[in-house]
């Protein structure tokens, strides 16, 4: 048995947090560079200011999108951890408050219907899983609403199949237009429930863009849906272009006979999320 202090946590959520904020993941702009070769004109023109932007965010130590997002934090737990300290949740709000405090990131946490903002943006959006071992592993995921709003979950027979994955997938992205910031990178959940099958989309964009799923026929769902979201012609931020998606990540769980949950959530271009073991 590994004895952890939460007081490492939450100086994990901070470290992350900050670097997360002010840096895009290395395959995001791997995948942004390959679309600036794609296209010409206004797409190109925007994609490059997108590039020049993360250069200046992470060279000045400033928030690479004025959207510094809820903070969405994930902690896989080994079994054979004990933690001591404060309660858990709690270690990971001082986290992020100490992140978007010290960043100067945006608050951006409010009550649903009162629209009181917390002030901090905690609380975090918080998920557990217990796997084996002695490690914790933390990844750290600052979501921006741009591209939230524009997610979906629906629930479809199973009569309709891989077709009408893929379709619902397009749809969703045809319907967001330019306002999830795109070229954007697309999560899909497939089956679960309700719950599960949007946490399935959430861990979909965890996953380095242009990843493909293990199961061959996942993998091309994903493969299916990108070139018709491409085919789209929305671009990059609205201007029309080859290139509406970097990516589309799909993960997969059981469901119910009578059940085919899918739901698609969206991330825009800023695509931010960093991972540290304890």
């Amino acid at each position: 048995m590994r004895t952890i202090n939460t007081e490492e946590i939450s100086a994990c959520v901070c470290r992350l947090a900050l670097k997360a904020g002010r840096t895009l993941t290395q395959s995001c702009r791997a995948a942004l560079s390959r679309a600036r070769e794609e296209e010409t004109g206004a797409a190109k023109f925007a994609l490059s200011a997108l590039l020049e932007n993360a250069v200046c965010a992470e060279r000045e130590k400033m928030p690479v999108c004025q959207d510094t997002g809820m903070a969405v934090v994930l902690l896989e737990i080994g079994q054979g951890v004990l933690l001591e300290g404060a309660p858990l949740s709690r270690a990971v709000d001082d986290g992020v408050r100490r992140a978007y405090s010290e960043g100067y990131f945006r608050k951006s946490i409010c009550d649903p219907l009162t629209r009181q903002n917390t002030g901090d943006n905690t609380p975090a959006h918080l998920h557990t899983d217990i796997v084996a071992g002695d490690q914790i592993a933390v990844t750290f995921l600052p979501k921006g609403f741009g591209s939230e709003n524009m997610s979906a979950l629906k629930m479809l027979t199973p009569a309709e199949g891989v077709d009408g994955i893929v379709r619902f997938i397009v749809e969703t992205v045809k319907t967001a237009g330019s306002r999830p910031c795109p070229p954007v990178y697309v999560g899909v959940g497939i089956g679960g429930c309700f719950d599960s099958c949007a946490l399935l989309a959430k861990k979909a964009l965890l996953r380095d863009v242009g990843s493909r799923n293990p199961r061959a026929d996942v993998a091309a769902i994903e493969e299916k849906a990108l070139k018709e979201i491409n085919l789209l012609n929305i671009g990059a931020q609205g201007f029309g272009g080859k290139v509406t998606a970097l990516g589309v990540s799909c993960e997969i769980a059981p469901t119910h006979i009578a059940g085919l949950p899918v739901a698609v959530n969206m991330q825009c271009h800023c695509i931010r999320c960093e991972k540290e073991t304890l």
